[in-house]
């Protein structure tokens, strides 16, 4: 159970992190949503507490744009002045496959949100993660991180850009941050694991184009074979809370178990060259 602990979901307002914040709120956990849309995210409030019949007190929202690192820094301040502890961080909150835009401070959209904005955002939620020891990271990445390639002379796409790939690659990127943050936390009482949703009837591929003709097919289709929003929370609700993975560090889950990655996703070396990056693109000095 999650009595007494607090839980932050990025991303909280639809799809697996809508159902994960309310399978955390039927384990008795408090959640915050941390949400890029104040109105969509109180309207996802309202329909989790009808829901769960969970108390307003113990299901919070709060405005957090992962494209704005300014939005980033702003909420981390709020967390650390109104929270005494965070048990919990899910970094749940994704752009698929967008066409080219670029974050409030020039990164590719998907690189910036998937990785960067979340990169930041565990950084700043450190210290407090730290005296809420044991306490958990858990990272939202993708089976597609196959197809990624960390390009380190193009991180933002401006040389090209291929939709597709920028989403492997960012999700790529959540893995080798999952893994170099694993080394860096040892002993530290906060373990970070990642996990694949599988394939989830989502809005997330509202940037994928499908045609008209084939719709019903494709909606029929998804019905059958894609997860529901619930079944894809699952691995993210037991990262979150069970037992089973007290003192865990740095592996990836599917359906519960954990998985072997293929190598370019456990390169320490890639990873911790990716990490030095990524603090330089996100400003933070140490």
């Amino acid at each position: 159970m999650m009595n007494g602990k607090t839980v932050i979901v990025t991303g909280a307002n639809s799809g697996i992190g809508k159902a994960t914040a309310a399978g955390i709120l039927k384990l008795q956990g408090r959640v915050i949503m941390a949400c890029r849309d104040r109105s969509r995210a109180e309207e996802a409030a309202r329909e989790i507490r009808q829901e769960t019949g969970a108390e307003s007190a113990q299901l919070v929202v709060k405005v957090l744009d992962l494209a704005s690192l300014a939005s980033v820094h702003t909420f981390c301040q709020d967390i650390i002045k109104e929270e005494p502890r965070l048990d919990v961080l899910i970094n749940n909150a994704g752009v698929y496959q967008c066409p080219y835009t670029k974050t409030d401070d020039g990164f590719e959209m998907q690189f910036g949100v998937n990785h960067l904005g979340h990169f930041l955002l565990t950084h700043l939620l450190l210290d407090l993660l730290k005296r809420s020891a044991p306490s958990r990271v858990v990272v939202v990445s993708s089976k597609l991180y196959k197809q990624g390639h960390i390009n380190f002379e193009d991180l933002s796409s401006e040389q090209s850009y291929d939709k597709a790939s920028a989403y492997s690659r960012s999700k790529l990127a959540n893995l080798l941050f999952t893994c170099e943050l694993a080394r860096r936390l040892e002993g530290s009482g906060v373990t970070v694991n990642a996990l694949t949703p599988g394939i989830v009837r989502t809005n997330l591929g509202r940037h994928v184009q499908v045609p008209v003709l084939a719709k019903p097919l494709f909606n029929l289709l998804s019905w059958g074979l894609f997860k529901s929003p619930e079944e894809g929370a699952q691995t993210s609700v037991y990262l979150a809370c069970s037992p089973d993975v007290d003192g865990v560090q740095g592996k990836c889950y599917a359906d519960c178990k954990p998985q072997i990655l293929l190598d370019r996703a456990t390169d320490e070396e890639v990873a911790s060259k990716l990490w030095d990056i990524s603090e330089v693109m996100v400003g933070i000095t140490t």
